[in-house]
């Protein structure tokens, strides 16, 4: 990547986050794995999940490193470019849903 606006993860800033609360960190690392182990869904459905549910947060560590899980696991850059379609339709989809709450304030005289 160009110029950084986020900084780079690194293991200094993953250390000093656990030195600085170190049983929910501990919580938070066994959830995680907890919550994208196989199952129900298969580990690589869930990385397509996270690939599609990151670009709506817009959390630019979820989408590198859900990108490079979802690669791990199999995913190819067709369904990984998918899912962010996905996103993107279900993010623009709350625009467009919501504009029936637009659609009634037409219809009220307006306030002042």
């Amino acid at each position: 990547m160009g110029d950084q606006v986020y900084p780079l993860q690194s293991k200094e800033a993953s250390q000093k986050r656990h030195d600085l609360a170190p049983e929910p960190d501990e919580a938070f690392r066994e959830f995680s794995k907890r919550v994208f182990a196989e199952g129900a869904l298969p580990a690589k459905v869930k990385q397509l999940i996270a690939v599609a549910v990151a670009h709506v947060t817009q959390c630019p560590y979820c989408i590198r490193g859900h990108t490079q899980g979802a690669l791990r696991h199999g995913a190819s850059e067709q369904e990984i470019m998918e899912a962010i379609w996905v996103a993107a339709e279900m993010r623009a989809g709350g625009a467009f849903a919501h504009s029936v709450i637009a659609i009634a304030a037409m219809g009220e005289p307006p306030t002042r």
